[in-house]
């Protein structure tokens, strides 16, 4: 492999308000390699790309491309000068033929007019480099994903002059096109080509890259050789746990409960194909049970299905007994599971509303469009909350957007509290808050646990799954692969299932 560098960058650092996205980060690319791009959500993957891309501009340091200076202001200036990225989703034009998407403004002409059969002619050959044989002519919606993928990296490799960047190009691919991707990204390595790979997957990972650079809430962890790295060791330096040794961590959980109750909720192979694979999952009453696992595990894809926002491919839940094929939101809440969403600001605040009427507004809809509340109930159960929760505010009447994330998260909890629910599902609840709200929502949902509500927690912070749950269920690769109970759960074993898989790889040392 060619140790030549072609692509750095040297302190990179990069400021929103109130957010260090990046920190004097340094990231190095050589000429012949596959080098994965990894860390969790926030870890600042996708603003170092858009930095060396030209989406964004840094605020502190260099991107060098060939050892020169660059400083592209649009990704078109990135990709003149080489760099070209191909994003999750597909960025191609569905009503327009292969060849046209593969040279869209950069069209061959003849005479003033498109030479229609100069451009196919050579989409042809530029698919044929990649061994893909295709009808160039046909429009680019009659081609699977799969297809539209590898046309999008064709198109990318004909502009760029040496890097590739794929951001999670795996995520809509089953196993054997998976596969077809590798082959296509070891060939143009074989001809020199630079490829920065960002994925979830770690078994794709370490089947295809030859170097990895880990980075954490917007700092660089380190770069390593992939056959100098184990997964549990990956997993450790993404999530920040502590130092990989043999010797267990602090036990910080309350005391363990034998959860013994009778099952609220069960689900029997549910499945929605592309987003996670069958599982059975059984929630006992007054339980706490998280959920652990990396970006892209299908932690929250799980959530989803639970609740009903995304509709099962196939597969049934039973809720006290009672076994239903079809679930959606009214029919959940009806049933007396709430959800609290992973994106507040998306999914849960309506920030033109006020936080009185943020709280109701799943009481209402659970009532009904023709039982309005009294606006005298809705004070006093919105005082109740306020008071309750803690949420700092100088009146009810604020609207929600002018509060601090700790707080609007509170909101968002009073809201599914007011309906009283049986299951409650926290999707990251403390993620983006301080450490004074994460404690306090952190003392809420044992609160709440004590006093008998079951309680489903999706939480990329170990630690916050050892301190609260009784139960652990851990996914990986859109599969649920194991479980941890009672004093057996720690931050090392939850790691270890992540990394390894199998609860005896759990139990093990870790070397």
């Amino acid at each position: 492999m060619d140790t030549t560098t072609i692509l750095k960058a040297a302190g990179v650092s990069k400021f929103f308000p109130g957010v260090k996205a990046l920190s004097k980060v340094n990231f190095t690319l050589r000429r012949g390699e596959i080098h994965a791009l990894m860390g969790e959500n926030g870890a600042g993957k996708s603003t170092l790309i858009k930095v060396m891309t030209g989406v964004q501009k840094p605020n502190e340091g260099t991107i060098l491309f060939n050892d020169k200076r660059i400083s592209p202001k649009t990704p078109q200036e990135a990709q003149n000068i080489g760099i070209s990225t191909v994003y999750q989703e597909i960025n191609l034009c569905p009503n327009i033929s292969v060849a046209e998407n593969i040279f869209i403004g950069r069209l061959p002409k003849k005479n003033g007019k498109i030479d229609w059969n100069t451009m196919n002619e050579q989409a042809k050959q530029i698919l044929e480099r990649l061994h893909i044989q295709i009808d160039v002519s046909r429009l680019v919606s009659s081609y699977s994903i799969a297809i539209q993928q590898m046309i999008a990296i064709a198109r990318a490799v004909d502009m760029s002059s040496g890097v590739l960047i794929l951001d999670e190009p795996t995520s809509s691919l089953d196993s054997r096109e998976v596969q077809e991707l590798f082959k296509i990204m070891r060939k143009l390595k074989n001809e020199g080509m630079a490829i920065i790979f960002v994925s979830h997957f770690l078994k794709q990972v370490f089947e295809i890259s030859d170097r990895m650079t880990v980075l954490r809430n917007g700092l660089l962890v380190g770069e390593y050789k992939t056959s100098e790295l184990t997964q549990t060791q990956l997993v450790a330096k993404m999530v920040g746990g502590t130092s990989v040794t043999s010797e267990e961590l602090p036990n910080k959980r309350r005391k363990p409960r034998v959860m013994e109750g009778q099952t609220f909720l069960k689900t029997n192979g549910l499945e929605k194909h592309g987003s996670i694979e069958a599982f059975d999952l059984a929630i006992r009453t007054g339980e706490v049970i998280g959920i652990a696992g990396l970006l892209g595990s299908g932690r929250t894809e799980m959530a989803k299905l639970i609740f009903g926002i995304d509709q099962a491919d196939q597969g049934n839940i039973t809720i006290d007994n009672n076994m239903m094929t079809l679930m959606y939101p009214r029919k959940a809440i009806k049933n007396g599971i709430a959800f609290c969403p992973e994106d507040r600001k998306v999914e849960g605040v309506v920030e033109d509303l006020t936080i009185r009427e943020n709280i109701v507004l799943a009481l209402q809809a659970k009532r009904g469009y023709f039982s309005y509340m009294p606006l005298k109930k809705q004070c006093q159960l919105a005082q109740k909350y306020i008071d309750l929760l803690k949420i700092k505010t100088p009146s009810m009447e604020q609207k929600i957007g002018n509060l601090s994330g700790g707080n609007q998260q509170k909101v968002i909890l009073a809201r599914w509290l007011t309906t009283n629910p049986k299951l409650l599902i926290l999707d990251e609840p403390t993620r983006g808050i301080d450490i004074g709200a994460k404690g306090e929502i952190r003392r809420i949902i044992l609160s709440l646990a004590a006093e008998g509500m079951t309680i489903l927690l999706i939480s990329s912070e170990l630690e916050e799954l050892v301190r609260c749950c009784d139960r652990v269920v851990i996914l990986r690769d859109r599969s649920l692969i194991g479980q941890l109970e009672g004093d057996g759960i720690t931050e090392t074993k939850i790691m270890k299932l992540i990394g390894e898989g199998g609860v005896k790889a759990a139990n093990e040392d870790i070397g």
